[in-house]
């Protein structure tokens, strides 16, 4: 089985046996996949029980990344880089796993194509970076200014990274991994889609990754594109899903 949902935002209650009943009869060797936005952060003890009681599920918990997570950490050793149903994932935990941006992965006979990163909507006021103040009295000051204020703003290497959208070399080897595919998958799981489709749900401010999806979904052969980031429900087109809490089944 393999089910795909929305944002965790580092809250996993959504996965309570209450709240997702199917995984009564599920493994290890069933999926849900989350769309990004999966709430890898700070290490803190709060977020190692939370891990470890996801892991304790009984099923496998597969993500691609989105615009708030903790680069810096994702981006290090600490996760182990390991072969995964086809491609290459990181392990967060034994039964969770980062799925990496441009890799194929075969779930259930099926492929998907999974791409994270994501452009943030809440940094309109802009990035503080404590490299730019003189002392951090002057930096704490700021941030206590801006947050009495009610700025929109994202503080460098504490809760924004510019990796949130992604490189070009990682651009590229999606393409390659596409091309090596005959530019087909039946599924494809990303955080936010593509320009043309966040426009019709009135999201128009393009950047790079939006615009490369654009290009991917038009040279694509696909079933479904998964997507989260814009926190609803809603299907564009027949085939682009949009989640955010609900849990659906597609294998």
């Amino acid at each position: 089985m393999v089910y795909v949902t929305g944002d965790c935002h580092a809250d996993y209650h959504k996965f309570t046996t209450d709240n997702f009943p199917d995984q009564k009869q599920m493994t290890s060797d069933d999926i849900v996949i989350v769309c990004g936005d999966f709430g890898i952060w700070d290490d803190s003890n709060e977020e190692k029980y939370w891990l470890k009681w996801l892991n304790n599920k009984p099923f496998t918990t597969v993500f691609v990344d989105g615009n708030h997570e903790n680069f810096d950490r994702l981006y290090s050793d600490e996760f182990k880089t390991v072969d995964f149903y086809g491609g290459k994932a990181q392990k967060i935990r034994p039964h969770i796993f980062h799925l990496l941006r441009g890799e194929m992965y075969t779930f259930e006979g099926k492929k998907f194509w999974c791409f994270g990163g994501a452009s943030s909507h809440d940094i309109s006021d802009g990035i503080l970076d404590a490299d730019d103040f003189t002392t951090p009295m002057e930096f704490y000051a700021i941030i206590r200014q801006w947050h009495k204020l009610g700025k929109m703003f994202r503080i460098n290497h504490v809760s924004w990274w510019k990796e949130e959208l992604p490189s070009e070399e990682e651009m590229q080897h999606g393409l390659d991994v596409l091309e090596a595919n005959n530019f087909a998958a039946d599924y494809i799981i990303t955080h936010c889609c593509p320009q043309d489709v966040a426009s019709v749900m009135g999201f128009h401010g393009s950047d790079k990754l939006t615009m490369y999806f654009n290009d991917i979904a038009s040279r694509t052969l696909f079933h479904r594109w998964y997507f989260g980031h814009y926190h609803g429900e809603e299907s564009v087109f027949g085939k682009f899903i949009l989640h955010y809490d609900k849990i659906e089944r597609i294998l």
